[in-house]
This record gives structure tokens, sequence and C-alpha cells, in this order.
């Protein structure tokens, strides 16, 4: 069992090693970066279909386009955090800039799944460098608690507006242009952002005796890339297919062995220390299976109305604007109330209302209008809101004030995974529950034997992509649409069921874990996160907002 982490003295925000002479511009410059890595996030999810028709990529092929945007981040976000405090955030920054636009033009320039793969994973390496250096820039530049607060609402804020207007840039170009064209904004904006921060950035680092853990990011890799692999192939040729086994097999191993090497590191990538506490476990769990839910509905709405309902990517978008636009604009006022309602009251609420705006998705069907489907995604965006803005302070204000840093960036590798594993779990569900109903739904079409069986075959071999040009006559073209069409629904309902129950689980591991009484100061200190196992404490006037941007010289590994 992991030990419980020794006390220590609260610790303050170390000064800095000169005060930044433009702390405003640093704050647009982390803006635009953390803007630019979640640009191509939503952009891409409304594009799926289009990309599918386009490539004839199968349903597979398309979960590892998301996961391999997804991945990297996750993997990498400790990494550069530590890479960041070691060399200096502004080559962290620009390095990501660098990355996230190589990756993009790739994309740019791709005529295969193979090569948008690789754009994608070169894209989500630059997100993750972006994501920890722009916070460590912007905790550095407002050393005082209360500036940083409001400096870390812009970042998040960013964040929200580049899942949002992604799709409907992406949506807009794909009513004039090919596909392809939906990665230029980004590598527009990296190079623009890549040129101010060359000249006006300025640089911090935090070394303070760390040191790059290569084993334990090997072994983290090792363990992420066999457990994704293993879902996503799994749902495709088969649990008990010989690679997929072995992919799972690897998974454990490298658990295994990360577990080992980070108790016995002198500077661990991931103290283990962190999950002695309940309210630091429980928060991991409940963020990866909130993005689990929320990404891989996203993923699986996505495939719905472009292949189902034929929707262009603009009319996607609008649809999913519910979700991500109203997260934006609910966030700051859920902030305030962090201050004043326990953390943990706010996300167990969050947390019930998106679950019950996914199982509301249930009655889904093949003609299900948009005016039908405005109440669940606004219940889904509103509910979102209030789970993602307390959960961080949530995290890194259940250990130590010492592991701030660490306990965030910890978080946010949880959060990625969760988002890495939505795409893979229900598209794994969404093949095999399609491959399952399908027969049944082509008998009941009427469809001749000799036609369902080639429609079936088609189906099995390219996926849904295969009812562009299942090469029938036009009358029984249409019943196998519908046949398909009846087995999506099926399989979107499935798809929703999971997600919604996977809220209602985070909001009862919320209840047990953190708690929904708001904490109460005690002497000098004050506990931010109230519920059962909370161990850490931190400077009454640090409050959440300080712990959540980074203090101290853990926030180089931070993440929001």
């Amino acid at each position: 069992m992991p030990t419980t982490p020794q006390s220590t003295p609260p610790a303050t925000s170390p000064p800095p090693t000169g005060a930044v002479a433009r702390p405003a511009l640093t704050v647009v410059l982390a803006c635009l970066g953390v803007f630019a890595s979640y640009v191509p996030i939503g952009g891409v999810a409304v594009s799926l279909p289009t990309i599918q028709r386009g490539l004839g990529a199968s349903t597979s092929d398309l979960q590892w386009i998301s996961d391999f945007f997804i991945l990297p981040m996750a993997a990498l976000i400790l990494t550069f955090g530590l890479i960041g405090d070691l060399y200096g955030r502004k080559k962290a920054f620009l390095a990501g800039l660098g990355l996230l636009a190589v990756g993009a033009a790739v994309n740019l320039t791709a005529h295969s799944v193979a090569q948008v793969w690789v754009g994608q994973a070169l894209s989500g390496a630059g997100g993750a460098a972006l994501l920890t250096s722009s916070l460590a820039l912007i905790s550095h530049a407002y050393p005082d608690f209360r500036a940083r607060a409001k400096a870390i609402s812009a970042w998040a804020a960013s964040l929200g507006l580049g899942m949002s207007l992604g799709p409907l840039l992406s949506g807009t170009i794909l009513e004039h242009a090919s596909w392809r064209w939906i990665f230029a904004p980004t590598v527009l904006v990296c190079l623009i952002g890549a040129v101010i921060a060359a000249v006006l950035l300025e640089d911090s680092r935090s070394a303070h005796g760390r040191a790059i853990d290569v084993p334990g990011q090997l072994t983290a890799i090792v363990a992420i890339s066999g457990l994704i692999y293993g879902v996503i192939e799994g749902g495709t040729s088969g649990w008990t297919h010989g690679p997929v086994l072995a992919a799972f097999a690897l998974a454990v191993l490298g658990l295994v062995a990360f577990v080992w090497v980070e108790r016995r590191s002198a500077t661990p990538m991931l103290s283990l220390d962190l999950f002695s506490s309940r309210a630091f476990s429980g928060a991991g769990v409940v963020t990866m299976l909130t993005m689990f839910g929320l990404v891989g509905i996203v993923f699986s709405l996505s495939l719905f109305f472009g292949n189902v309902q034929h929707l262009s990517a603009l009319e996607i978008a609008y649809r999913f604007l519910l979700v991500n636009g109203l997260g934006v604009v609910f966030g700051p006022v859920v902030g305030r109330l962090v201050g004043r309602i326990a953390p943990g009251l706010l996300l167990t609420g969050g947390l019930t209302l998106t679950g019950i705006g996914m199982l509301a998705l249930n009655t889904l069907d093949k003609d299900t209008g948009f005016t039908t489907l405005m109440a669940p995604l606004m219940v889904i965006g509103i509910g979102f809101a209030f789970v993602m803005t307390p959960i961080t302070s949530i995290a890194v204000s259940s250990v130590p004030h010492h592991l701030a840093g660490m306990a965030s960036a910890g978080n946010n590798t949880l959060r990625q995974l969760g988002g890495a594993l939505g795409p893979a779990v229900l598209g794994a569900v969404l093949t095999s529950r399609i491959s399952a109903g399908l027969p049944g739904h082509l008998a009941d079409s009427g469809l001749a034997d000799a036609d369902r069986e080639h429609v079936r075959a088609a189906v099995s071999d390219e996926g849904l992509s295969a009812a562009g040009h299942l090469g029938l006559a036009p009358e029984p073209t249409g019943r196998a649409l519908g046949a398909i069409g009846d087995s999506f629904v099926d399989a979107m309902h499935v798809c929703m069921t999971i997600a919604g129950v996977a809220m209602f689980a985070a909001a009862v591991i919320t209840v047990l874990t953190i708690g929904v009484r708001r904490a109460k100061p005690h002497g000098s200190t004050a506990v931010l996160a109230s519920g059962p196992g909370t161990s850490g404490r931190v400077p009454a006037q640090g409050s959440a907002a300080t712990v959540a941007a980074g203090t101290g010289s853990g926030a180089g590994s931070g993440g929001a």
C-alpha cells in the first residue's frame, strides 16, 4: 500500500526570479496556445463522417484518428511539465506550437488514414506541451494568487472556446473545401503565436533538483497504449483474438512496471503517495469517467449524425455547440460558486445532471430533429460545466501543498486517458452491436437472402462507410439503409446508457470519497476539499484558486 504523505509545513509560491514585464501578454499567448490545442479535438469530431467517406476508413480507423491525438497528450503531459521546469517553459511552449503546427500540416496533405494518425500523434504531443507550459508561464507571471486565479479563468475559458469554435470552423470549411483544410486554421494560429512568443514571451524555469523520469514515462506509454489498442481492436476483431489478449497483457505488465518504477524512483514522474488520499483517488476516477462519457458520446453522435441522418459537418457543429458552448457560458458562474458551496456538492449535482441528459438521448431515432435533441444536449452541457470547474481544485487540494502541482498534472493525465477510452470503448460497442443487430433488421426489411448477405458482408468488412456504395438497385438499397440505420440506433441506445450509468457511478464515487459538505477552517489552515480521506492542508489564504493555479515549484507540471 502507498505510504501516507509526510506532513510538511505549508508552502507558499516561491518568489519569481524576476518580475515579468508583460504578464498580460503572457496570458494572451497562453490562452492562444491552449485554444489552438483544443480546436482540433472538436473540429475533427464533427468531420469524422466526411473523413470516413474521403478515405474509405472503417469505424476502427476513425477511433484511432481520435485516440492518436489524445493518447500522446495523456502520456506526455507529465514529461513536458518536467521539461519546461528543467529547460525553460518558453522553450516547451514553442516546441508545443511547433509540434501542433507540423502535425496539422501532415494532416493537411494526408492521403491515407495512416498519415492522419501520424499527424494526430504529433499534434497530441504538441497539445501536451502547450497545456503544461502555458499554465506554468501564467503561474510565474502572476505570483499573487488572486491575480493568478483570474488569469487561470481566462486560460480555462480559452480551452472551452477551442472546443466550441473548432466544430464551427471545420463545419464552415467543409461547406466549401476538402476535409483536409480543416487543419489549416491550426497551422496559421500556431505560426502567428510562435512568431510573437519567440520575440516577446519571457522565459521561466523551476528545476529544484527535478529530473526526467525515463523509466516511468516508458512504462506509462506501454500501459496506456496497450489498453487502448486492446479495447479498439477487441471490438473489431474479437476479445479473444491473439493480438488483443497480448495488448491487454502488455497493459497489465506496463502498469505493474510503472508502479514498481515510481515507488523506487528518487524523482518520480507521479508520486504514488498521492493515491493515499481518498479524495485525490476519487477525483481521478471521476475525471476519467466524465471524459469517458463526454468524449465517447461526441464520437458516437458525430457518426450517427453523419452516417444515419446525413447531416453536414456544420449542422453537426451546431448541435455540439449546445454542449461545449454552454460549458463556456456557465463555467465562470460555477467558478464563483466554488468558494461558496462545497465543490463535492457541485460536482455531484453536475454529474447527476449530465447522466440524466445522456440517458435522455435514448429517445434518439433515425428521424429525431434538432428541436427534440436540444433539451438533452443542453442538460449535458450545463451539467458538464458543474463537473469540470471544481474537479481540479478538489484533486490538488486533497494532498499536501508541496504535491499540488504534481496532483494537478496527474489529474490532467487521467482526464486525457478517460478521453481516449471514450471513443475506444463506445466505438467498440457501436461496432459490435451494429454487427449483432444488423441480421435481424435486414430480415425484417424484406430483402432477398442474397442481398441481405451482401449487405452484412459489406458492413462487416468496411463498417458504416459501406453504406455509401452497397451496389444494389435503388429500392433494395433504401431497405438496406433503413436496416443499417435501425441497427445504428439500437447501438446508440446502448452507448448512451453506458455513458449515463458512468456519470451516475461517478456521482456515487464523489459522495463516498470526496463528500458533499463544505470544509471549515481549522486553526491557521483550511482544508479545501472536504470529505473522507482528505489529508492535505494548505494556507487558509490560498483558497482553491491558488491550488488550481498550480502554486509552488510544481506548477510546471500542473494542468487545469
